[in-house]
């Protein structure tokens, strides 16, 4: 069964040239946590998706994939 991806999280950190570190660091998750959500394994609420825009300076719409070819 294909996985599917619903986060960017992971593209939007390399993007930024930024850790899975050091964004537990900046909204003070456990970087296992982080590591979940850039596997798509889990997914944030919605709370803690805008926290990752804000810590990485981009619009939270970024971090979605997008349901619209």
């Amino acid at each position: 069964m294909e996985k599917f991806v619903y986060n960017r999280i992971k593209a939007v950190l390399a993007e930024k040239g930024k850790t899975n570190n050091w964004l537990a660091d900046e909204i003070d998750m456990n970087t296992n946590t982080i590591s979940k959500w850039c596997r798509n394994d889990m997914q944030p609420r919605i709370e803690s998706l805008f926290q990752v825009a804000k810590a990485l300076d981009v619009d939270v719409r970024e971090l979605l994939v997008s349901t619209k070819n």
